[in-house]
């Protein structure tokens, strides 16, 4: 009894969406290391920044208590967008017994291009922070005048760009360290992970974990290691263009945001026409920073 392509499809669909699946788990899910996921089940997604409040003040005997509101500060706006690719075997390579090898090296293919479409919007804010792309509140992500509510400005930023070194580094955890809420109190944010395209790992290697302080003959011990001032280590993310920039991810909340509106899906079906066998993959997602604070960064001398 001849096999109809009806019962082709069944046992065809099975081992496609293995094989898939085994391709696309061999890839590092390096913007994990940068954003914290949420769902959504919208078409889009907003997050309000509120001022919070100014400084207590003093109340006087029989004075009346003073009241404050808090205000919105920004809002950023995340759109998902749909990626999908797919490939289809002809009728005639499943004729002949071909679909096997043509499968197993087109699905492969298929995970790479997804994953890599993933990877390189995931570091679109990066890669593009300190010309084009804008936080919600107006201004590049990465900018010496973050304007707030108060009044003043937040810098997430060297007010000159430099290199990766030991006094660059100390010189960000200071300036983060600085930093103040939209109403001018401090905030005493501290740096958690240093982000570095491959091509700093090796002075970041020598700038996190050397004993004594990189690149001099002192006996000084090195003070980035010993305090433990970036507690989360060092990520290296290979779609990082700017092959002297880096970054410091830091412990302020709601900062790289990234929305899983549907998780990455295949499916397969016929075409009647031209008897050839269609397979896709798809998901819908969305990057992009709700606090700008939660990163602080520099595009390299």
């Amino acid at each position: 009894m001849a096999i109809s392509r009806a019962q082709l499809l069944k046992e065809l669909l099975p081992g496609l969406n293995a094989l898939f699946g085994m391709e696309y788990s061999r890839y590092d899910d390096e913007h994990s290391e940068i954003y914290e996921t949420e769902s959504s089940d919208r078409s889009f997604e907003e997050e309000v920044k509120l001022s919070g409040f100014d400084a207590a003040p003093v109340k006087d005997e029989g004075d009346a208590i003073s009241y404050d509101a808090a205000q919105e500060s920004f809002t950023a706006r995340y759109n998902h967008e749909t990626i999908a690719m797919g490939f289809a075997i002809t009728e005639e390579a499943m004729e002949d017994n071909l679909y096997d090898s043509l499968s197993a090296r087109y699905t492969k293919a298929l995970a790479r291009a997804m994953a890599h479409t993933k990877q390189v919007k995931a570091v679109v804010p990066l890669n593009t922070g300190f010309d084009t792309y804008q936080s919600g509140d107006g201004v590049t992500l990465f900018s010496t005048a973050h304007p707030l509510v108060g009044g003043g400005t937040n810098s997430n930023r060297p007010s000159t760009h430099v290199d990766l070194n030991e006094t660059s580094l100390e010189a960000a955890v200071i300036q983060i360290g600085k930093w103040t809420d939209e109403r001018g109190l401090m905030i005493a944010a501290r740096p958690q992970t240093l982000v570095i395209p491959p091509d700093l790992q090796f002075v970041a290697q020598r700038v996190m974990k050397s004993e004594l302080r990189p690149g001099t003959a002192d006996n000084d011990v090195n003070a980035v290691r010993t305090m433990g001032v970036v507690p989360g280590g060092t990520v290296v993310n290979h779609y990082l263009t700017d092959t002297d920039g880096w970054f410091l991810l830091t412990d302020i909340p709601n900062g790289m945001k990234h929305f899983n509106r549907v998780a990455l899906e295949t499916s397969m079906d016929g075409d009647f026409d031209t008897g050839n066998v269609r397979y896709k993959a798809r998901e819908r997602y969305s990057f992009g920073v709700s606090d700008p604070l939660g990163i602080w960064g520099t595009s390299g001398a």
